[in-house]
């Protein structure tokens, strides 16, 4: 699955899943462009971790919820590392209330980044990867939350929904012009997010609880998305990959 010479740029790679995909995708050849939206420290940090892979990196700030910001990313993307080839459109936020609770601001907040941030930096890296003319790949980076009405979390279920219909109508668009948009959808991933809603202890119960008995971890979602992006998956458009370690089946006994 290599992915040498090409360039991606990944949305919220700063920490988490999205540091799983900058490293990964590093060690199949490709150049980063780690964005992130606060904590610069953490983006230099993976900037300097791809670097020692051998790859090119660069770190841009941005809040995907700003559309002339992500306009900026792509521009500098190749401006700086000279193409886009792939785009991981990762970046998310979370407010956990009941719906009977929320603000008009939870809900702006929460869908502005994880679908309007979506929705500009896909059609800025598309519109560049056409006017490339050689094609490219989008890869969406969901959740199990856009088919499962988890309590608690209405303004995310709502955005990984709609971020997954729009994936897979921009791969019907845009396949003609050889670019391939998938989703890959992670269940429970032990990342640096999960600790603002849980302890350390309840996060360690509740994987217990799973059908693999752990949380999944950032490399493995990053080994998901370098083989959508790369050309093992070249007859793979508009398609929904799961990793989430048996999240959604049934629970034992049904």
């Amino acid at each position: 699955m290599s992915l040498e010479g090409k360039v991606a740029l990944i949305t919220g790679a700063n920490r988490g899943i999205g540091e799983g995909c900058a490293l990964e995708l590093a060690r199949r050849g490709a150049d980063i462009a780690v964005n992130y939206r606060h904590h610069g420290e953490e983006a230099e940090a993976v900037a300097e971790a791809v670097r020692r892979l051998g790859r090119r990196a660069i770190v841009l700030q941005g809040d995907v919820s700003d559309r002339q910001k992500d306009e900026e990313l792509v521009r500098s993307t190749v401006s700086e590392l000279g193409s886009l080839d792939i785009l991981v459109a990762n970046a998310a936020a979370s407010i956990r209330k009941p719906f009977i609770d929320l603000t008009e601001e939870d809900l702006r907040f929460t869908i502005d980044i994880c679908l309007w941030g979506v929705v500009h930096c896909c059609q800025f890296s598309a519109r560049q990867m056409v006017a490339q003319g050689r094609g490219g790949n989008i890869v969406v980076v969901s959740s199990v939350h856009a088919v499962l009405p988890i309590k608690n979390s209405l303004p995310y279920n709502t955005a990984k929904a709609g971020i997954n219909h729009m994936a897979r109508t921009m791969a019907s668009e845009l396949v003609g012009d050889g670019i391939r948009v998938n989703i890959l959808e992670p269940g429970w991933i032990d990342t640096p997010g999960e600790r603002t809603f849980s302890s350390e202890d309840e996060i360690k119960q509740a994987g217990q609880r799973l059908p693999m008995s752990r949380l999944g971890t950032i490399e493995e979602i990053g080994k998901g998305v370098a083989f959508l992006a790369s050309d093992d998956a070249s007859y793979v458009t508009g398609s929904t990959l799961r990793v989430d370690g048996g999240f959604v089946l049934p629970p034992p006994g049904f």
